[in-house]
């Protein structure tokens, strides 16, 4: 087999039904595989995600999980290459790993220096990172939009760092930045002096445990966005903020987190009258969107996923 003898474009389904329809969840010799890299990674979403999108839409792909830690990623990668893989999505352990087995990044992987995407066009592999770009279209899905806003972000992790840097590349005015000073504070100042000197967003790092600046850069803010673990189990009945009177109504509060539901954070705005509380639902869908149009060039049908994966959890909340 020559090497232009097969693209490794995700194309439309060409087989169809008696009534004359494509037949989705076909894999045949023309299947293209993307996947997810990982450890542990077997409780993930993604594939439910991704493969009722390919369904949906009709297109010949198939969307699988392997458990990589960083011991077995240069391989795995490699073997993007070898099997002629669309690409894949790259979780913890890998988002930082990985850098080093790719050809190109992306503006915001360069910033974020993580990938959670890999594209591959003929052997050359891209990395991106969309988490950033799933929170953003997030809120423009609500109707919101960040440009122009005041921003204070909790956290300097794996979620916060594209939050950051995707914000400040779509234009919001000023990012205060809070965490504590643990292994994420170096990270949390180089996040600080690359957007200084990459965008015309102001930004600044205040230790957590300094309450009162907290305190008063929500009362200041347009948007309150946790992105840590705070809230997620088994920290579930924890929050940063404990006080309703430190949220004003016509702010923005959202949490990263999806599982609790309604985190105690978003209790705590809930209380406070705020008017936009959101999870991190739409967040997680549309990072997934955002990849999915990297690979197949099509829209996921981002509606109909969260039909199918939240509406019996959301009748419920």
């Amino acid at each position: 087999m020559t090497e232009d003898s097969r693209s490794n474009k995700i194309e439309d389904i060409k087989i169809t039904g008696l009534d004359g329809k494509p037949i989705t969840g076909w894999l045949d010799g023309h299947t293209i595989l993307v996947g997810l890299m990982a450890y542990p990674i077997r409780h993930s979403m993604s594939p439910t995600m991704h493969n009722n999108s390919f369904a949906k839409l009709g297109l010949n792909g198939a969307y699988l999980c392997f458990e990589i830690g960083n011991d077995k990623l240069e391989g795995a990668v490699n073997a993007i290459r070898t099997l002629d893989m669309r690409g894949s999505n790259v979780s913890m352990p890998n988002k930082k790993e990985v850098i080093k087995y790719l050809d190109k990044l992306s503006p915001a992987s360069e910033m974020c220096d993580a990938v959670n995407t890999i594209v591959n066009d003929h052997g050359t592999l891209t990395g991106y990172t969309t988490d950033g770009i799933g929170f953003v279209q997030s809120l423009k899905d609500e109707g919101i939009s960040i440009k122009d806003k005041v921003m204070t972000l909790a956290g300097a992790g794996g979620a916060a760092t594209p939050i950051a840097v995707q914000s400040a590349l779509d234009g919001v005015k000023e990012i205060r930045i809070f965490n504590i000073q643990d292994d994420k504070w170096a990270q949390a100042e180089k996040n600080v002096k690359t957007i200084q000197e990459k965008t015309d967003c102001k930004v600044s790092l205040t230790d957590l445990a300094d309450q009162d600046a907290f305190k008063k850069s929500i009362a200041e803010s347009d948007i309150y966005c946790d992105a840590t673990g705070v809230g997620m189990k088994p920290l579930e009945d924890m929050t940063l903020v404990e006080d309703p009177s430190w949220f004003h109504k016509d702010m923005v509060v959202f949490d990263t987190v999806y599982a609790p539901r309604t985190t105690k954070l978003m209790k705590v705005a809930q209380k406070a009258g705020v008017k936009h509380v959101f999870d991190g639902i739409g967040m997680m869908i549309e990072q997934g969107a955002a990849s999915f149009k990297l690979w197949t060039g099509k829209d996921m049908p981002t509606d109909y996923i969260r039909e199918i994966m939240f509406s019996d959890e959301e009748k419920n909340k």
